[in-house]
């Protein structure tokens, strides 16, 4: 089971991340962002930042869907992620061996693009 200082510890363990003044987590690299609090919606309610949850970026459509549809009590998406290659994953779900994974990749991802993106 994983929490907020576990994807705290994780992301700042990863080379030129910067974190972003949040009332939970919010991490970036290059600009870009790669693991974040979950800004829950409720129509007639304010956003809500959901520290057990984090939003994670995983690069294209197909591997958002494998995840929600492979590991559904895991990883979840909402219609206002639709189009965006990023899924939500329960924090106390999750064991934090698979959470360095998933950040670890998220942010390999971001790096690789920016780099693509400057050659």
């Amino acid at each position: 089971m994983a929490d907020a200082d576990d994807v705290r510890a994780l992301a700042l363990g990863l080379a030129d991340v910067v974190e972003i003044d949040s009332d939970g987590f919010d991490f970036r690299v290059g600009g870009q962002g790669f693991v974040w609090s979950y800004p829950e919606r409720v129509p007639g309610r304010p956003r809500r930042l959901r520290t057990d949850i984090a939003v994670l970026y995983v690069g294209d459509e197909a591997e958002k869907q494998a995840l929600v549809l492979g590991e559904p009590e895991l990883f979840f998406t909402t219609p206002a992620y639709d189009g965006l290659p990023l899924v939500m994953c329960r924090l106390e779900r999750v064991g934090v061996e698979r959470l360095t994974e998933l950040i670890t990749d998220a942010w390999a991802m971001r790096t690789q693009s920016k780099s693509a993106g400057s050659a």
